[in-house]
């Protein structure tokens, strides 16, 4: 799976336990109703991320994680995440004034032509 946006925040890597690190990264997806998408990156992946900055638009790669946790008291829950492990620029977000082209200017009238009616009516 995919997910293409506009990153948002780039967070520092977390070192989780002496085995397990991490990085989030949020991007704001270019849709009609945009979503702002936390995605994990997690050991060596987590250098992936060096080379991105805010505004800059991408295309990440994902997984969709989940898992089952079951409470001291008995108590089941589950959560889920989502796991980058590939990350690239993309023509879309970023700034998107630049994106759009300016309006082509009016194509003139030859001067011969100003004035002349060549309709039957």
């Amino acid at each position: 799976m995919e997910v293409s946006g506009t990153i948002k925040v780039i967070n520092a890597e977390q070192q989780v336990s002496a085995k397990f690190k991490k990085r989030e990264l949020v991007v704001t997806t270019d849709e009609q109703y945009p979503q702002d998408i936390m995605i994990e990156f997690t050991q060596d992946k987590c250098d992936l991320l060096n080379s991105y900055a805010v505004g800059d638009g991408v295309k990440v790669s994902i997984n969709l994680r989940g898992r089952e946790w079951v409470s001291p008291q008995g108590e089941t829950r589950y959560f889920n995440s989502i796991q980058g492990w590939r990350i690239e620029k993309s023509s879309e977000g970023g700034d998107s004034a630049a994106s759009y082209a300016a309006p082509a200017a009016p194509t003139p009238v030859p001067a011969a032509l100003e004035g002349e009616d060549d309709l039957p009516f």
